[in-house]
């Protein structure tokens, strides 16, 4: 996660996305799902030494790496917790963001609503979220990289569309929506494109499927090592007030 974070399209999407927000000094910012930590530094910078940001995360390894990432940020507060029940009093947040976490939880919706709950009248929340049916690799052997995207959207995200979801499920929840905005990171280099979208791994896994034969898998993957490399899909940031 930190890895992807520090690449040009993930510095540039996180950037987009606080500037939307807006974070005041004083305020309090919630990052639901806050992983290794990655972002708590710039929401503590933008808080100040008044405000508070609070990181929640359901795994205990990953708290572990934030609060590394936020020695002597007294402002910085972790918890562990899940986004369906957020350890968080309602009507106590100012800001929240929520980074690629939806494409994974059971149910989407249900964070949504509990996140209204925690938010203050007034607050704004941003949701980033990918849409992996827009996922596009490039190879002479179109039929794998579509069969690859297929694979990608059937069995390895368990929200695969939710990026295209958000808007709606932010009014459903009951939040305004004030901007939909919506990116295509590309990636030329193959080890990026590897490491951020999982080619290697999930073209062996889509091989076990029965998604496409071990042999085209091999040469599709050899195919996009060698070069020239192109690999994008959608990335969708919604901004919506409480």
């Amino acid at each position: 996660m930190l890895r992807t974070a520090a690449t040009e399209a993930g510095r540039a999407y996180k950037e987009h996305l606080l500037r939307l927000l807006d974070i005041r000094p004083g305020q309090t910012a919630l990052d639901g799902g806050c992983g290794p930590g990655a972002d708590l530094p710039a929401l503590a910078q933008r808080v100040g030494g008044t405000g508070r940001v609070i990181g929640v995360d359901r795994d205990p390894a990953m708290l572990a790496e934030a609060r590394r990432r936020t020695a002597g940020l007294a402002q910085v507060e972790l918890r562990e917790g899940d986004l369906n029940a957020p350890p968080v009093a309602d009507g106590s947040v100012d800001r929240a963001k929520i980074d690629r976490v939806l494409m994974h939880v059971p149910d989407p919706a249900a964070v949504l609503a509990r996140l209204h709950t925690a938010t203050a009248p007034g607050g704004l929340v941003g949701l980033v979220e990918p849409d992996w049916d827009t996922l596009a690799v490039d190879s002479e052997d179109l039929d794998t990289s579509r069969a690859f995207t297929r694979y990608t959207v059937t069995e390895a995200v368990r929200n695969a569309t939710v990026g295209r979801s958000l808007a709606r499920l932010a009014e459903r929840a009951g939040f305004t929506v004030e901007t939909v905005s919506a990116a295509a990171p590309v990636f030329r280099d193959f080890e990026t494109a590897d490491y951020t979208l999982g080619l290697g791994r999930n073209i062996r896994r889509a091989v076990t499927a029965g998604y496409v034969t071990e042999a085209r898998a091999h040469r599709w993957l050899a195919g996009l090592a060698a070069g020239p490399c192109h690999a994008s899909f959608t990335l969708v940031t919604v901004l919506a007030r409480r």
